[in-house]
Formats: C-alpha cells, structure tokens, sequence
C-alpha cells in the first residue's frame, strides 16, 4: 500500500508530504514515514494506534455491520451523549453537501480487505513490540477521542509514548470520530500544527 502512495506522490512530482491518517489510514500513515521518512515532513495521526497496540486485533468487528451504514457511524464515531448525538447528525448533514464526485459505496470485498488489513497491524509481534514508533522522527499530532470504542485510547497514549516528536490532542466526550465532532477545534489545531 504504502509503495502505491509513494508512485502517486513521485507521479504529481510531490517530494515532502504532509500526511493525515485516520484509523487504518493512520495505520498506513505510520508505514510511510517510517519506510520513506525523506518524503514525509509531518504527520496528523487521528483515531488511530501503533503496530501491535493495545485491543486493536477487532475480533468483534464484521462487514455484517456495513449494513446500516449511518447506525455504524453514529455508534461508533460519536458518544451517547446528547452533545456528540447532535455533532454527529451535523456531520451526517455536512456529508450531505457534497453531491458530485461523491466516493462509491465501500464494498463488502474491500471491507474485508481492510478489516484484515486492520487485524494483521493489531496482532502483538513476538519480540520488540513498538520498536519502528522510535525510529519515525516526523513531528507528529496525535488526535483521539477520550471515549474512543473503536481504538482505545490508551493507543494514543503509546504512540505518544513512542515517538520522539509527538503531541497528542486528545478530545473529550469524543468516540472515533473526534476529529469530526470537534470539527472546528480540530481545523485549528492542524493548522497550527501544520504551520508551526
């Protein structure tokens, strides 16, 4: 995956990136600093954890859950609270906006395709388990939900543990969206990051 990124980038003549993951792509985000860490100069990692980190092998998760793709969302993205409820029925509508070059539908054969993509990222490795986070020197914002049910949060924590140049934001009364429910906060802490 992360080698078709690479030809992509190369292909627009693109030679420093700033990159921004959000759980799997945070995943992948992760790969490409550390496999091509002179294209990469900072990094925005959101909802997202290290290799082999704590509860991210998703056992419980299925494609079966795609079949109400809105009720996924809210669960997972936003908290039952009324304050996230309502930030996440304001993301659903700003999804909305958007009526041309809208992305397909995710297919159950891709969604397979990234659970076990996923899975394999979250298995525990035999010996030196976040030893690739100290050799990714890119500055780093860590961005996650205090109440995260899909990556938990104590991910962020070992990233930010990990890796030399990282900040880590972490948003309260946020699930795996956070990002999204705190939309504005987000923008402005990106920039700043981005610029600083």
């Amino acid at each position: 995956m992360t080698k078709d990124c690479v030809e992509f980038c190369r292909a627009l003549d693109l030679r420093n990136i700033d990159v921004v993951g959000f759980s799997l792509g945070g995943m992948i985000a992760q790969q490409l600093a550390f496999e091509y860490p002179d294209m990469v100069r900072r990094m925005i990692l959101m909802g997202t954890g290290p290799r082999g980190g704590e509860g991210m092998t998703f056992t419980e998760l299925s494609t079966d859950l795609l079949v109400d793709p809105v009720a996924l969302l809210m669960s997972a993205f936003f908290t039952p609270s009324e304050a996230s409820k309502a930030a996440g029925q304001a993301y659903i509508e700003r999804l909305k906006l958007r009526v041309a070059d809208r992305d397909a539908p995710v297919s159950m054969k891709a969604a397979g395709a990234q659970l076990e993509a996923i899975r394999e990222w979250g298995s525990i490795p035999s010996t030196d388990r976040y030893a690739m986070l100290p050799r990714i020197y890119q500055r780093t914002l860590i961005v996650h939900g205090s109440k995260d049910i899909v990556v938990m949060p104590i991910n962020a924590f070992l990233l930010a543990q990990h890796l030399p140049d990282a900040q880590l934001v972490m948003y309260p009364d946020a699930s795996h969206g956070a990002q999204s429910q705190h939309a504005d906060v987000f923008l402005q802490h990106a920039r700043i990051f981005l610029n600083g």
